[in-house]
């Protein structure tokens, strides 16, 4: 498995990459891969959104421009939520048939993978009953930490995770996070009460998701 950091990449960009990725996937010539990297500000936008999309996203194309914040209509399930500095992206291609044919039981060991990582800095999270992602429970109820939507096709996986490390969560505030308008959104730097070193987190996210997956595919 190759686990990939690229850095700051603007999302069409990536998106162009993972394609490529896929379709060598889907060919075989290359291995499973995971791509990490971290975007300009941008909403995307998934196929539960679409039909929601001018009451979940609160800002015209004016406010948009002036706040430099891209949108993109995108092919993951889930409904809109935002990327940004500061949020460690995860775009994991891999072939389903390695490991198991069982969407859900992936998004659960995508879960998984935040819930080791957040755990090696001492933050306490968890899941929460019919809304993927990963949480922390806070004075306020439940908040999302990371972000989860994902695509299949012929088993092979695009799209991922969206891991708020020191971002700015004033931009959530342009937005009903996921369709979702009862919980809030939080970060690692929330939670601790300090900035996280972002080297550290890449690490962490590489190491778990390691554990994961190579474990889920030696049991296959």
């Amino acid at each position: 498995m190759h686990v990939l950091n690229i850095g700051k990449i603007g999302y069409q960009k990536a998106w162009d990459l993972q394609q490529m990725v896929f379709t060598q996937r889907l060919r075989d010539e290359m291995d499973d891969t995971l791509l990490l990297c971290e975007h300009p500000h941008t909403y995307t936008v998934g196929k539960n959104g679409v039909d929601n999309l001018s009451r979940h996203l609160l800002l015209n194309k004016e406010e948009l421009a002036a706040n430099g914040i891209s949108v993109f209509e995108i092919d993951r399930g889930g409904d809109i939520t935002y990327h940004g500095p500061g949020q460690l992206v995860g775009y994991p291609i891999l072939n389903l048939n390695n490991y198991y044919r069982d969407v859900h039981r992936y998004l659960r060991d995508l879960e998984e993978v935040i819930l080791k990582t957040l755990a090696k800095f001492s933050i306490t999270a968890r899941r929460v009953e019919e809304s993927t992602g990963v949480w922390v429970d806070t004075p306020s109820g439940p908040e999302k930490i990371c972000a989860i939507g994902v695509k299949v096709t012929r088993w092979i996986t695009m799209h991922g995770f969206a891991l708020n490390m020191n971002a700015n969560l004033d931009y959530f505030n342009h937005i009903i996070p996921c369709g979702i308008s009862d919980k809030g959104v939080t970060s690692m730097s929330k939670i601790l009460d300090r900035l996280v070193d972002e080297r550290a987190v890449i690490d962490a996210v590489d190491a778990s998701f390691r554990e994961v997956f190579v474990s889920r595919a030696i049991a296959a």
